[in-house]
This record gives C-alpha cells, structure tokens and sequence, in this order.
C-alpha cells in the first residue's frame, strides 16, 4: 500500500503569540491583588487552542483551569493534574460523576438536582455556584438552606457577575449578596470575578479570580488598556492577483465597484474560517505598514483586498488581518468573545 502523500503547507494560520498570553495572566494575577488568578480554557481556549494556551499559561504560573463540557477535560488533562481542573456546567448524570472521579476533576454543582447527584455517586471535593442576579446557572439564596448541602465538601464557593463590563449598580448588588453567601457556606476558596471583575477593583478579588476574555487579548474594561497584549492574528496567503477594469465590481452582490484600474489579490479565508461577512467592505489586512482594505463581501473561503498600496505582493505572499479585539468589534459590531472564538478548524489547524 502506498503512503498517504504528505499535504502541502496551509494557505491560511492563526498566528497565537504565547508570550502575550503569559504577560496577560502576569497582569491579571497582579490585579487580583492576593488571590490567585486563574485560567477560563474553555471552548478551546476561546478559539486560541489548549494545547497553544496552557504551555504559557503554566510557564506564567497559572495552576487552575476552568472547562465548561466534559468532552474539554482530555486536552487539559494532557497538561495537568485533574485536582486543578473545574467543569463549570456540572454533573447531569451518573456517568458524568463516575468521569468526574475518576478524571479527578472538580465539577462545579449548579443546581439542588446535581448536588444529590454528587452526593449519590459518593461525594467529595466540589465547587458550588451560586446565582447572584445573573439568572442562569447557580443555586438561587433561597436554595442554601438545603439540608443537602451539609456534606458538601465546597473547594470553591462561586457566583458570575453578569454586568461586569459596564458601568452601573448590578455588579455592586452581587458583591453584596455573594459576601452574604460567602458568610453562610462553608468553602475553601471563594471566586467571583471574570476578567471584567478583576478590572472592578480588588473587593471582587476574594481567593481565587478566573479571567478568560482578557488572557487572550480582549479588553473586557478600559482599565484593562495597556495592560493586554493582543494575542491572535488570521494570516492568510494570496492565492491570486488581477487587476479589474473601472467600472467592474468585486465579489457576490457586486457591492464594491471599481471606480478605476485597481490591483486586487484574493486570500483563502473566509466567513468558513471565522473571518465573517461581517468584516466585508469595514475590513483591512496589512503587510507590514501597509494598510491593505478589504473590498466587497467576504465569501465562505476567500476574501479579495486592495492591493494597489503593494503592487509588489504576489501569489503566495502572506498577509496579517487587523484583529486588535476592541478595534475589530467596533468595527463589525461582532462581541470580542465572537471574534475569538468563531475561528474555524482550517485557521486554527
């Protein structure tokens, strides 16, 4: 049998500098004053990839990791022991308790049902979330008297701001009502701010803070500014140059026309790899200084761009998206979350 051919080099990357990723959880962890910071590697380490991710974060020394699905633990594992490993959805059946032991990993109980789930398949060292106003996971207060919840062995007490990225009175009401629950349960650590709430100051620190967003250059704050480097660039390489004629148009819906002779190149990416529609026509790729717009609508696997500032660039020739995080979602109206974690298998491959 002959072997499979070897597959030619790919015409598209997501470039991921792991060095901005150790600095962001360095200044991260330094906001959270005296708790430790945390690591929120879930959904693939928002599009940037575990196994990119958690070398730099443990180099930085980040030693506890939140995952929402069960099918996130093996990656993780890859790297680390399961007792730094919280699975933030919880247990809905047996088998994800039996799992859950025998990864050695912490679930984090949201509810009365999960909670007698635990318990049933024998117990041990858990996390508890608990609802503060955000109405979506978590045991409501009224809950916590439970008699069930006196053999809980609680290593993280937890609630989620759900406004902590804008200004305003919800985030101050959950401070007060966790510090209240925090009074109420026993736990070994306490855990209530995400990337935003560490920007709120350190009365939302408690032990343990778990950043996601700005480890991988999100600015969830304005405070957080300077502080977070920009960790991911699309690349993508030319795989044809023309020149179109004035008058002509460029791409579906002809909604960018050409008003004179303009050099054009087309790039394998597209609204399939998480460069979106909505990037079409706003969009810009550089090559070095060189601004270089996007024209027309983005399609499923390419994108065309002026290249009349580079008449120089040829097939093959690589190109870097503009995706500061804060600037690209301004511009497409797409969240900071969306833009990192929509890149397709093909860019991150």
């Amino acid at each position: 049998m002959p072997s499979d051919p070897a597959l030619p080099p790919p015409a598209l990357r997501l470039r991921v500098d792991s060095g901005a990723i150790a600095d962001n959880w360095r200044s991260l962890d330094s906001l959270s004053g005296s708790a430790d910071a945390g690591a929120a590697v879930k959904a693939d380490a928002y599009g940037v990839g575990v196994s990119r991710a958690m070398p730099a974060l443990l180099d930085a020394g980040c030693r506890n990791f939140f995952v929402a699905h069960w099918c996130e633990v093996p990656e993780v594992l890859g790297h680390v022991d399961g007792s730094s490993i919280a699975v933030l959805h919880g247990p809905t059946s047996p088998a994800d308790c039996a799992y859950a032991r025998e990864a050695g990993v912490r679930p984090v109980l949201n509810s009365l049902h999960q909670v007698r789930l635990w318990q049933n398949s024998g117990g041990g060292a858990c996390d508890l979330m608990v609802d503060t106003g955000m109405n979506r996971l978590g045991l409501r207060p009224e809950e916590l008297g439970d008699a069930a919840l006196d053999p809980l062995e609680v290593d993280t007490l937890m609630s989620h701001l759900s406004c902590a990225d804008e200004d305003g009175p919800q985030s101050a009401r959950q401070l007060s009502a966790f510090r209240d629950i925090v009074a109420r349960i026993p736990h070994r650590r306490a855990s209530l701010a995400n990337s935003a709430g560490i920007a709120l100051g350190p009365d939302y620190a408690f032990d343990l803070t778990r950043p996601g967003l700005a480890l991988y250059g999100g600015i969830a704050r304005p405070e957080l500014a300077g502080r977070i480097r920009q960790v991911v660039t699309p690349q993508a390489a030319i795989i044809q140059t023309r020149t179109v004629p004035a008058g002509e148009t460029v791409g579906y819906g002809g909604t960018f026309r050409v008003e004179r002779d303009m050099r054009i190149a087309i790039l394998s990416i597209g609204y399939a790899d998480g460069y979106l529609r909505a990037w079409s026509g706003k969009g810009a790729f550089r090559h070095g200084e060189i601004v270089l717009p996007v024209l027309g609508r983005v399609s499923m696997d390419m994108t065309a761009i002026d290249i009349s500032a580079a008449p120089h660039l040829n097939e093959g020739d690589w190109v870097d998206a503009e995706y500061d995080l804060a600037q690209a979602s301004s511009c497409t109206g797409l969240t900071q979350y969306e833009l990192l974690t929509l890149s397709g298998p093909r860019l991150r491959g």
